[in-house]
């Protein structure tokens, strides 16, 4: 257990940005799971609506450094190519 004032501070600064964080990523998993569902129910007009949000969501959370950067990229490259192949269909 923390014992200075110091301590006990960063512990509860830690805890708050532990639920923004949490909330940063449960927001990322939900916009690509609806992406990636429209997607499998074939509905790419509806998963093309969906991939700015998806945009948005996945760049917060890199801002954040919930996510790094590289695996931002690699997940908006792979949303934007998963469009395509269905649009391909």
């Amino acid at each position: 257990m923390a014992i200075t004032s110091s301590a006990k501070k960063a512990i509860r600064s830690s805890a708050k940005k532990h639920v923004f964080n949490l909330r940063r990523q449960k927001v990322l998993t939900d916009t690509t799971k609806s992406l990636l569902k429209a997607l499998s129910k074939k509905d790419v007009s509806e998963a093309e609506k969906l991939l700015p949000s998806a945009y948005k969501a996945i760049d917060k959370a890199m801002k954040r450094g919930v996510i790094k950067k590289n695996t931002a990229a690699n997940k908006k490259s792979r949303l934007a190519l998963a469009i395509k192949r269905a649009k391909a269909k």
